[in-house]
């Protein structure tokens, strides 16, 4: 256990609870070693497969990517913490599935015993199906990032309701269930968004701490930038989709275990 996380631990964690977003009730650590696996791994696909770095515009740590006068402020609604008792942090992965690097994440996760939370892409899901189940099937929640990775506040209302509205009917149809929760492309809500959210049924997620893995410093660096910003209740943002994600893969092996032995306890988000 490194001596920064003894003192992580060590905070004040009063502050950080949220009230719009609680853990699932049913959020003890699954045990190391095979999960569920009713429709078994899907085969890993050729990094060639991976949607490209090209789709995405990077994303910023905060509740806004953009800057200047188009840019949306931070809104009270979004959450960017968890409830802080018992060292819970809820680590979550945009703009998947991929076929490469989702199953990779899903097996690191395992592997260290812990949850977390995929919010994913539209066209992106509706060609990975297998994917959503096998995210569900591993005791992950899901939550919705919208169907092409738009920025929100761009849109009218009516995109923006069919951009959410589709996604959700799609993760509903593959695995039974609606998302109860949406996370806007660059973090980026404006109240029109909120509105059509909440009227879908959806609590609106941000992040506190952005492990900035997409910009491929490396898998050492990604891990330092999450220790050592890494507070009881954080919602740490990765991804596991929109370009290559090796390093995302790796970095979890570095920073998961000083985590768990620092007494944090990773957990899935719930509305």
């Amino acid at each position: 256990m490194t001596r920064r996380l003894l003192l992580r631990t060590a905070v004040v964690i009063g502050t950080l609870a949220t009230a719009r977003v609680l853990l699932s009730p049913d959020d003890d650590v699954p045990p190391a070693g095979p999960g569920p696996q009713t429709r078994g791994r899907p085969p890993a696909a050729a990094p060639g497969s991976a949607p490209p770095d090209t789709s995405r515009l990077r994303p910023l740590a905060g509740e806004t990517s953009r800057s200047g006068p188009g840019a949306s402020p931070p809104h009270a609604d979004v959450a960017r913490t968890v409830p802080a008792r018992a060292g819970q942090i809820a680590l979550t992965f945009d703009d998947g599935p991929d076929p490469r690097y989702t199953p990779e994440i899903l097996e690191a996760l395992r592997r260290h015993g812990t949850r977390a939370t995929f919010f994913v892409v539209g066209e992106h899901a509706v060609e990975f199906p297998d994917l959503l189940h096998f995210i569900a099937d591993e005791g992950h929640a899901i939550g919705n990032h919208t169907w092409t990775h738009p920025q929100l506040t761009a849109l009218p209302p009516g995109r923006v309701r069919t951009e959410l509205g589709r996604t959700s009917a799609l993760i509903e149809e593959v695995v039974g269930t609606a998302p109860r929760l949406a996370r806007a492309p660059y973090g980026d809500w404006d109240q029109t968004s909120l509105d059509i959210c909440d009227d879908l049924g959806m609590s609106p997620v941000g992040w506190s701490v952005d492990s900035r893995d997409w910009t491929r410093p490396g898998p050492e660096s990604i891990a330092d930038t999450v220790v050592d910003e890494l507070r009881p209740g954080a919602i740490v943002l990765s991804h596991d989709g929109g370009g290559n994600r090796i390093e995302t893969v790796q970095a979890l092996d570095w920073y998961l275990p000083q985590l768990l032995d620092g007494g944090f306890r990773p957990v899935r988000i719930s509305p």
